[in-house]
């Protein structure tokens, strides 16, 4: 593994290492220090709490340091190509994480830079976020292959490679969102041609989604960047997709509940399910540390 933009970017068995890497890492606190004096920059154009965190404190458990950079600090904000940029940034650091707008931008620094590029969030694909999921699941469930995973809401970024992922580990994944936002043919296409068995269906009927589901998972209805248009398209989930007790009890007895954060509680999910005890959200929290630290260790170690 050179980069990570997208979990098409590892096979089966590199998600299934990272994600034993991240629980020997989370289980074995103390064997850490082994990225001496390497740095990780972390270029953000878009806020973070989570993602921002644990890189920087995965960086520093294992011994190396972090260096953020806001990119309307740098000379990108007064028109430097981001290809310039990235030979730049390729001088100074060891590894970067970048959390872009524009998927694009995010190839066109993997095709100009010497070093690792992990995709820390674009508009098309967060990466991370769905191996740090996976974790979670196999950590809570004891397994990956076999589950239902149904998700119900907006199919974003998260949604994406989360698909991806356990289409590629042998999970069934189930959508429910409205017509008008369902994923196209074209950008399915990939996705069901990874597929060896395993299901991947998409429906308006979020009842039948969940049905028989062991994780259900869900994501705010309005991305980053889009802003604008989050009172039409609110219209077009609310209630319907939002996960209630209700909605939720036509899964499994001992489903589990998945938010990658952070939520407006009432729209996607209530605060009942979110709090419950089915969900695992803190657990999702927890485990990003130990993910972006078998990510760091693989890229760099």
């Amino acid at each position: 593994m050179n980069n990570l933009l997208t979990l098409f970017d590892l096979s089966k068995k590199e998600i299934l290492d990272v994600i034993n890497s991240s629980n020997e890492l989370k289980n074995n606190p103390k064997k850490n220090n082994k990225l001496n004096n390497k740095t990780l920059g972390l270029l953000f154009s878009k806020p973070s709490t989570r993602t921002r965190l644990s890189f920087e404190v995965a960086i520093s458990q294992l011994g190396g340091n972090s260096v953020f950079l806001n990119s309307s600090d740098l000379q990108l904000s007064r028109g430097e190509t981001i290809e310039d940029t990235a030979k730049t940034l390729s001088v100074y650091l060891d590894v970067l994480a970048a959390r872009v707008y524009n998927h694009d931008d995010l190839v066109k620094i993997a095709n100009i830079s010497t070093i690792p590029i992990i995709n820390a969030l674009s508009d098309t694909n967060h990466p991370c976020q769905a191996l740090s999921d996976l974790q979670t699941i196999q950590e809570t469930k004891g397994k990956l292959s076999g589950l239902k995973i149904a998700w119900v809401g907006d199919v974003n970024n998260v949604c994406r490679d989360l698909m991806i992922g356990a289409v590629k580990v042998g999970m069934d994944f189930s959508i429910a969102c409205p017509k008008k936002y369902q994923p196209s043919k074209a950008s399915m296409s990939p996705i069901y041609d990874l597929s060896s068995g395993n299901s991947i269906t998409i429906s308006e009927n979020p009842i039948s989604v969940i049905n028989n589901a062991d994780v259900v998972v869900t994501d705010r209805f309005i991305s980053m960047g889009s802003e604008k248009i989050a009172k039409s398209k609110l219209s077009e989930f609310l209630p319907k997709y939002t996960i209630t007790k209700s909605l939720l009890s036509n899964a499994k007895n001992d489903v589990i509940f998945m938010h990658c954060l952070p939520s407006n509680r009432g729209e996607e999910v209530t605060s009942e399910v979110l709090d419950s005890s089915c969900s695992v959200v803190w657990k999702q929290v927890e485990n990003k540390l130990f993910t972006h630290k078998a990510l760091l260790l693989k890229l760099l170690g």
